[in-house]
């Protein structure tokens, strides 16, 4: 029986890093998924936590996800059906609490020849100074927010009837 070649999927020195940074794998992500420094950041937590999808380190998602993290990995078999290609980071958002970060993106691959996106907001904690992926927070877009003004109730109905809005088109709606 003859088997296929083996696919390296880790990401090469010299190369541009897999999270899309802009920045060369071994100035990026390569330090945080070998151990030599930590996650400064969320934002750059979830980019390392991408490349290491990308290059099936699973170990280090294991060990980056805050219900796994400290627990014994064991390998699951077989390949991942989906093959990461692109993170687009759209917000890295820190709230009062310092230990307490979100961050916003769209990961992007393909599964059975066809692409898939996947959007979510991840809810990380820094625990003892470490940075672990805690949740996702929202799946899907970000909910649509119209830049348009609200009209009050007492303001003049935008129709432009010279009535105010609870008597005129708040009434049709």
């Amino acid at each position: 029986m003859t088997s296929g070649p083996v696919k390296d999927h880790k990401p090469k020195r010299g190369q541009p890093c897999p999270c899309g940074s802009g920045q060369l794998f071994e100035a990026c992500c390569e330090p945080l998924l070998t151990g030599e420094k930590p996650a400064a950041t969320a934002e750059q937590l979830m980019r390392a936590r991408f490349t290491a999808h990308v290059a099936h380190d699973f170990k280090f998602i294991h060990d980056t996800h805050r219900p796994t993290a400290g627990k014994p990995y064991v390998a699951e078999e077989g390949e991942p059906a989906v093959v990461w290609t692109r993170l687009e980071v759209h917000a890295h958002e820190t709230t009062a609490n310092p230990d307490k970060a979100f961050v916003d993106f769209s990961a992007h691959g393909t599964e059975g020849g066809q692409e898939k996106i996947l959007q979510e907001k991840a809810e990380f904690l820094r625990l003892n100074g470490v940075w672990l992926y805690n949740r996702e927070a929202r799946l899907g877009p970000a909910p649509y927010q119209s830049a348009a003004p609200k009209v009050g109730r007492n303001d003049p109905c935008p129709c432009g009837s010279g009535k105010k809005y609870k008597h005129c088109c708040l009434l049709k709606a």
